[in-house]
């Protein structure tokens, strides 16, 4: 027998409750769940001793329950004649004391400040199907009336899903003056008693009438779910429906995540409760090929301090690759937050525990153990050394971490996109430095993870490039010459984008021929660059700070060819670009045209492109030709960023040997006795898949 509603207008119709509740019979229909599941809510605000009027009553045992539980002033009201009979005669023996009557909830016959609580359970969303003008005018009648019945001091208690126009009709009405609100969230999915199931959770709304005082603050607070857990206090009533927001998009990924595996990754943050403040990032990462076995349904992985920028952990791909190797059918991969305090692997298991289990996949067999894993024996380690904002880019920290094994590295991250490093230097320990062994034994006990050098007393390495697009860029200063250049050959480079100051710093200390001009246009970086990562200028090295599309443009004014190289590695601030380096500004004939002029006939253009839409690729790739007839490109493994090396005259083309060739040559030179030097990675290696596009 199908009892839903042709439209929802139609629950607002005295004549489908009637025809309902004939339909139904004398059996209950628990709208959004029974007693056992809002009675821990509704006797905080509703007391043995208090008269209670219920509206919208249906046939709904919840009266009778609450009744049986001690509170037994009860006047329940309904617009069904049906219903008001059926609920008369089912009590008339058992629940004396508690009435029934025929009566509209905008229209009542009691007199004022009658009550101490009025308790809905959907009979609001029954109402409020839409928000045409007569249906808004009924409802305020509604809230109208329940507000004269009540006492001061009273509770209007609204069972609710908190439909969108619902949650901002209650919110708006009841945050004005005279009324504090409180929300609970109920439940999720199907109730017990009832087997009724809603996709959404349930919200218990608390309105409770007070004195206008003026200057008495407003109280909109978000309640937790947790015990002992202090409510959220919103400062505005958006903010307290965001809040609500968020709890239905939390619902809603859950049932999407407990319906079936799939491939596509699901992510969400966890805040601090206290401070509002993310804590923990969730990724959710399904991988069906695998067998499924009693033992590897689920389990949980944390990413150490730091480390959530790696491309294994940085990225979709990365982490499905991660998911797939440690063989469970659902990991979450757990990112942790700078400016969070964490006291350990075991501490943040016995945080995360509950709440991951509710991402837990379905036919988690009962009691099953979920695993935590890592990196590494430990959370890492994280220490901000210094705060900033920039104008241009916004706040932004210099912060030290632990990475694998033993080394540390100086990271610069704009807070608007935290997953990024904006630049980075690895730390070594000071050269020379002697400790005393007691003293080392003693930094040990207190840290035995942070090693034997603090972060204050380690120096930059200037040898260490971060980016593999940086270590491409430096190999391809080879292609000035088919012999390799050579690091004492006399060499001017333009490099477009300071950052941290690692890749012009590389080509001033290992090309000792090299004259680098660096164009910034953020003084902040600057001055980090200066102050955090060894970065200083001299005879040799000078910083210009303005637009670099400015600057160039302005060399090209002078006419004279006064660069053996030009690098571009400067990102877009538009996201909504396909291409995220350069901007788009950077890739335009007549700025390129410019670009050309201001480089010698032997000299190259070197290109960091970061660009996901192949279309927009290929279009930059033919604008560059009509200045640089010959361009090589080496794409980044595992990255998105593409590495054009641009000439501006049609040479001989150079086969991949001969370029790997001319590279081993200019690192022969490059690695001389005593001279610090990045064993990690050879120049060579960065042009094995060099191609001529």
């Amino acid at each position: 027998m199908n009892l839903l509603p042709k439209n929802t207008k139609e629950f607002a119709s005295t004549e489908y409750w009637e025809q309902f509740f004939r339909k139904r019979g004398e059996r209950s229909f628990e709208w959004y769940g029974g007693y056992l599941e809002l009675c821990g809510v509704l006797h905080k605000y509703i007391k043995p001793k208090d008269k209670v009027l219920v509206v919208g009553c249906g046939n709904s045992e919840l009266s009778e329950r609450l009744y049986d539980a001690g509170c037994q002033n009860l006047s329940n009201i309904d617009v069904s004649e049906v219903v008001i009979r059926q609920m008369s005669e089912r009590n008339a023996s058992r629940r004396p004391i508690m009435t029934f009557q025929l009566m509209d909830v905008t229209q009542t016959t009691f007199s004022d400040s009658h009550f101490q609580a009025v308790l809905d359970k959907g009979t609001l969303d029954a109402i409020l199907t839409d928000t045409e003008a007569r249906t808004l005018e009924t409802v305020h009648k509604m809230f109208s009336e329940i507000g004269r019945v009540l006492q001061c001091g009273g509770r209007y208690v609204c069972v609710s899903l908190a439909q969108a126009h619902v949650l901002e009709t209650l919110v708006r009405q009841f945050s004005q003056g005279g009324w504090m609100v409180r929300v609970h969230q109920i439940s999720e999915g199907s109730n017990k008693e009832s087997g009724s199931k809603f996709p959404m959770p349930v919200f218990v709304f608390v309105m409770t009438k007070v004195r206008q005082v003026p200057g008495f603050p407003q109280v909109l607070e978000m309640m937790s779910d947790e015990e002992g857990v202090k409510p959220v206090r919103c400062k505005s009533p958006e903010e307290l429906m965001e809040a609500v927001k968020e709890r239905q998009r939390y619902a809603l990924l859950k049932t999407r995540l407990n319906q079936n595996q799939s491939s596509q990754e699901v992510s969400l943050d966890l805040c601090d409760g206290d401070t509002d403040k993310s804590r923990y990032t969730f990724y959710v990462v399904d991988s069906p090929t695998i067998r499924l076995a009693h033992s590897n349904h689920f389990a949980i992985f944390i990413i150490p301090h730091g480390r959530e920028t790696e491309w294994l952990f940085g990225s979709e791909k990365g982490r499905k690759q991660l998911a797939g190797s440690v063989g469970f059918r659902r990991l979450i991969i757990v990112a942790l937050h700078r400016d969070q305090q964490y006291d350990g692997m075991e501490a943040i298991q016995a945080e995360l525990s509950a709440k991951v289990l509710e991402l837990a996949p379905p036919g988690l067999p009962d009691n099953q153990q979920v695993p935590f894993l890592s990196a590494g024996a430990d959370i890492g380690i994280r220490t901000v050394q210094y705060r900033g904002k920039s104008q241009l880019s916004g706040e932004y920290v210099v912060e030290d971490v632990k990475g694998d094994g033993t080394s540390y590295f100086r990271r610069l991250i704009f807070l608007s996109n935290q997953n990024v490093v904006q630049s980075e230097a690895r730390l070594l320990p000071t050269s020379g430095q002697k400790k005393k062994k007691k003293d080392k034994k003693k930094m040990t006990q207190q840290n035995p993870s942070e090693g034997s050098t603090p972060l204050t007393q380690r120096v930059i390495d200037k040898s260490y490039l971060c980016c593999e697009h940086h270590k491409a860029m430096i190999s391809g200063l080879s292609l000035l010459a088919n012999k390799g250049l050579l690091p004492e050959n006399p060499i001017s480079v333009l490099v477009i984008g300071l950052g941290g100051g690692s890749l012009s710093l590389f080509i001033h200390d290992y090309f000792l021929g090299s004259r680098v001009e660096a164009v910034e246009i953020d003084l902040s970086v600057l001055d980090v660059a200066c102050q955090w990562f060894g970065f200083s200028q001299d005879e040799r090295m000078a910083v210009h700070i303005e637009d670099g599309l400015v600057h160039i443009n302005n060399l090209a004014e002078k006419g004279v060819p006064g660069y053996d190289v030009v690098m571009f590695d400067v990102d877009s601030k538009d996201s909504s670009v396909g291409m995220s380096c350069p901007p788009p500004a950077f890739v335009e004939r007549g700025f390129l045209q410019n670009v050309r002029k201001i480089l010698k006939d032997d000299g190259i253009f070197i290109l960091n492109l970061v660009c996901r839409d192949p279309v927009l690729r290929n279009q930059v790739v033919k604008v560059l030709h009509e200045d640089f007839p010959l361009i090589y490109a080496q794409k980044i493994e595992e990255e998105v960023n593409e590495i054009l090396f641009c000439r501006p005259i049609l040479e001989k083309k150079l086969s991949a040997s001969e370029l790997i060739e001319s590279a081993k040559n200019m690192e022969k030179h490059l690695r001389k006795p005593g001279v610090l030097w990045d064993p990690s990675y050879n120049l060579a290696d960065m042009l094995k898949s060099v191609k001529i596009v």
